[in-house]
């Protein structure tokens, strides 16, 4: 079979065993064809509810070329908003997060608008004639607040967040998550590959045991992964035995109960990736949350921050800071590991790899993106323009 020949689940049986192709991971054309049919239904976390505790605390996202804003308003509800300007399209609150006082000034002319969205001020306004303020009121966002969390979409199309996340839904409500607090801030790392590197290496439980040392010197070989309809996870349970390394060794011995989990996740780490690129590290000692922002065919940008429950005991603290040097290794690791791949995807030798019985995350992914969007059955990219 040559890499060009189409591949159909109904005229070839083996789609269901080979990944996606290599050319999807730069193509220019495929980018603009996923942003449409991946990304503009998708649910993305703008903040947790802890991060706009008061009136005008507000949190912006910049994505697909969008800018989105989600703030507290004076009766105490979270609404979002397209964070533009009705008058002549300037962006209204600047930064990644602040607080507005009661109104969103555009610094361009000073229209105002109040924490419910509402046009309130409009200089010169008689120079403007008799207009509808009311259809000028900021453009409202879709979002869903689910486990603490802060959720948007562009356009609707996909099952509700808690609908997507099953019953692994019942798994996270064990962390309390409506309580935590940030830990430190939102970090923007900039990675030259593909999105859909990082989510595949997010899923793929096969390279631990061969490119993380670390890992597996803390959770051995057992670690487990399933595949659910929207949201897959992946876990490993901390081995009694002392790791050779001191900062895994302290965080084995350091790690102190938390009395509400359940004994069988008091020394679990999971990990669940939510369609498409929203991932959540679930450890005793934190959570931290992960986005795989997609800024060209071969550029993404992580979006991360941890978030903790209060607790002054000396041994978490201990537990989080070793955590963090743990997982800081594990990171560098995976940064040269998604680099390589997308350094091979645009060689013309590849095409699609075998996934073994074992990938259920990858084949599952590779399931929905090719009924999504029909060319990523091709073993090659089709002539330029096509996605217009």
């Amino acid at each position: 079979m040559s890499a060009a020949q189409p591949l159909h689940p109904d005229t070839n049986p083996d789609l269901a065993n080979l990944g996606l192709p290599g050319w999807i991971y730069h193509d220019a054309d495929f980018f603009e064809a996923e942003k449409a049919a991946v990304f503009r239904t998708s649910w993305q976390i703008v903040c947790h509810l802890s991060d706009i505790p008061q009136a005008g605390d507000f949190h912006t996202l910049d994505f697909l070329g969008e800018s989105l804003v989600v703030v507290r308003g004076d009766d105490d509800k979270v609404r979002a908003f397209h964070n533009v300007c009705r008058h002549r399209a300037s962006r209204v609150v600047d930064g990644p997060s602040g607080n507005c006082g009661v109104r969103m000034t555009c610094p361009y002319h000073a229209w105002s608008y109040d924490l419910r969205g509402r046009l309130a001020g409009v200089p010169h306004a008689k120079a403007f004639g008799d207009f509808d303020r009311a259809a000028h009121n900021l453009t409202p966002v879709e979002h869903e607040v689910c486990l603490g969390f802060v959720f948007v979409r562009l356009e609707g199309g996909l099952p509700s967040v808690r609908e997507m996340l099953g019953d692994y839904y019942f798994e996270l409500e064990h962390y309390r998550m409506d309580e935590l607090q940030p830990l430190g801030r939102v970090t923007l790392r900039e990675r030259d590959v593909n999105w859909k590197n990082v989510s595949d290496n997010y899923s793929d439980s096969l390279h631990i045991t061969v490119a993380h040392p670390g890992l597996t010197r803390l959770f051995g070989v057992g670690y487990g992964l399933e595949a659910g309809p929207w949201c897959d996870k992946m876990w490993g349970a901390l081995r009694s035995s002392p790791s050779d390394s001191w900062s895994e060794r302290a965080y084995q011995r350091f790690l102190p109960d938390v009395d509400h989990l359940p004994a069988d996740r008091k020394r679990l780490w999971t990990y669940f990736k939510l369609w498409p690129n929203v991932a959540f590290d679930v450890y005793p000692d934190q959570i931290d949350f992960m986005q795989f922002l997609p800024v060209s065919p071969t550029k993404t940008l992580l979006r991360e921050i941890a978030y903790v429950l209060p607790d002054d005991r000396r041994e978490m603290k201990a537990a989080r800071y070793l955590n963090w040097r743990i997982n800081r290794l594990v990171n560098i690791e995976d940064k040269a590991l998604i680099e390589r791949v997308q350094a091979g995807m645009a060689s013309s030798s590849y095409a699609m790899g075998p996934l073994s019985e074992n990938e259920v995350a990858l084949k599952s992914f590779a399931r929905r993106m090719r009924m999504l969007i029909p060319q990523s059955r091709l073993g090659s990219a089709p002539a330029k323009g096509w996605a217009r």
